[in-house]
């Protein structure tokens, strides 16, 4: 698996791919006895709902398809959860996908050594794994509360969504892990990278631009939001 050390200023980096997430028995696509099982299925379904309705959009605005106006209230609702869920899907991607490596190449600037990289990547999953270890119990306690909402006819919304971000957490959890004490990492300089160092300070026409070439370059078809969502926030 290739991982991307994105410098997203001078002094920072942010880590970062785009493989896809197994959707196999780990994250619930088999049925499963008990609280849990049945927590890791429904994320598994939501997941799999959440990637196949990208590649739709994708595909239909390459196609120059739309929507028409008769879409209800209903639909409107559900895109825009299905929208939440590819943005965590978005975000976690890597810490997930790391649950089951055992080695990984990171591409990085060519500006810096790989023992540079390794000690970035190590403190970056080891910040991860903190800060989901965190919202792990705040969002467990969440699910608790919403439990009794399941009573309702209907929905339960309150409870799919702390659900998701259970299991999520805790997805990424077992990946920050995994990179930190069992990947075997390997470092390849990656020249294009070291162009998005100041690329935040650049006016938008221009940082679009550089972006968007060096995303080319890379194949990297999703690095451009990325960018947008982590790195020009903190510029």
């Amino acid at each position: 698996m290739d991982v991307y050390v994105i410098p997203i200023g001078r002094d920072r980096y942010e880590l970062y791919c785009e493989a896809s997430i197994d959707s196999d028995a780990a994250v619930g696509t088999v049925p499963a006895a008990g609280v849990i099982g049945r927590l890791r299925h429904r994320f598994g379904v939501l997941l799999r709902v959440a990637e196949g309705r990208q590649h739709r959009r994708r595909d239909a605005h390459a196609g120059g398809e739309g929507t028409g106006p008769t879409a209800g209230a209903l639909k409107a609702a559900q895109d825009r959860i299905l929208g939440w869920v590819a943005q965590r899907i978005a975000e976690q991607r890597l810490l997930w996908n790391l649950r089951r490596r055992t080695s990984a190449v990171a591409a990085h600037p060519q500006d810096m050594t790989f023992d540079q990289v390794l000690t970035l990547i190590r403190r970056t999953l080891q910040r991860d794994y903190e800060r989901h270890r965190v919202w792990l119990v705040v969002d467990t306690l969440g699910l608790i509360a919403s439990v009794p909402l399941t009573l309702v006819p209907g929905p339960n919304v309150f409870f799919a969504y702390f659900a998701f971000r259970v299991v999520g957490h805790w997805l990424s959890m077992r990946g920050a892990a995994q990179g930190r004490h069992r990947v075997a990492w390997t470092g390849r300089p990656c020249p294009p990278l070291t162009e998005l160092r100041d690329v935040a300070m650049l006016e938008p026409p221009a940082r679009d631009a550089r972006i968007h070439d060096v995303a080319a370059r890379l194949r990297l078809q999703h690095l451009k939001p990325f960018f947008e969502r982590v790195a020009i926030r903190h510029a």
